[in-house]
């Protein structure tokens, strides 16, 4: 992967050219920002906060949450096509619905340490069924908290975040096969960024991926 280091003035200085307006800046709200946040409230009204998404879960109600999940998700371009499959055939059974809404919630909002949780989600993802395509992939595991919870979760599309990291000179300890080492590794380039670009005042982990999607993707 040939990416030229960069380093974080530079990495701002590319972002600022496309984005003249920083984090406010109209087009920037049209491509990058809108579309992500419009998730996170269709999450808030149809899937719910803690409470909400507990109380559904105890109402035996994990197909109607498990069902919104990847219906929300399913209206944005942020999982690859095939990976939208893999979840659509992941939650067709009641034993698939029953572990994805539990684990979603249990990652979320569940007992002990991050590391514990999320721990916890790569085995809940990893037990989901599977028809053709794996479902334990980077943006998938990552998709979900990121739209529920983007203020805490980051979203991590690998070739795209490799490239930026490596461009912002940040040691990624990336691993293909997910593991909490590689996402804690990510939240901290994300506070990195976060930090050095204070003063265009980010809102949440979707400004920060934003941003470091602007440095590592072919769109861009």
């Amino acid at each position: 992967m040939h990416v030229a280091r960069r380093g974080p003035l530079a990495c701002r200085r590319h972002f600022l050219r496309q984005f003249p307006g920083g984090f406010r800046d109209e087009t920037y709200l049209a491509w990058e920002r809108d579309y992500k946040w419009r998730a996170h409230r269709r999450w808030r009204t149809e899937v719910g906060g803690k409470v909400e998404y507990g109380s559904k879960l105890a109402d035996n109600r994990h197909h109607e949450v498990s069902s919104a999940a990847v219906r929300i998700e399913a209206g944005q371009p942020l999982l690859f096509s095939y990976e939208k499959m893999a979840l659509k055939d992941a939650i067709r059974s009641g034993d698939g619905v029953q572990r994805f809404a539990e684990g979603c919630y249990d990652w979320l909002w569940g007992d002990g340490t991050e590391r514990e949780r999320f721990e916890r989600w790569i085995q809940t993802v990893a037990s989901l069924p599977r028809k053709q395509t794996r479902v334990l992939t980077w943006p998938i595991l990552t998709v979900f908290g990121f739209i529920a919870r983007p203020r805490v979760h980051a979203f991590l599309k690998p070739v795209a975040m490799q490239r930026a990291a490596k461009a912002y000179g940040f040691d990624f300890a990336y691993s293909s096969t997910p593991n909490w080492e590689t996402y804690s590794s990510f939240l901290e380039l994300c506070r990195t960024v976060r930090h050095d670009l204070a003063d265009l005042e980010p809102r949440d982990q979707i400004d920060i991926q934003s941003f470091l999607w602007v440095q590592g993707s072919d769109e861009y």
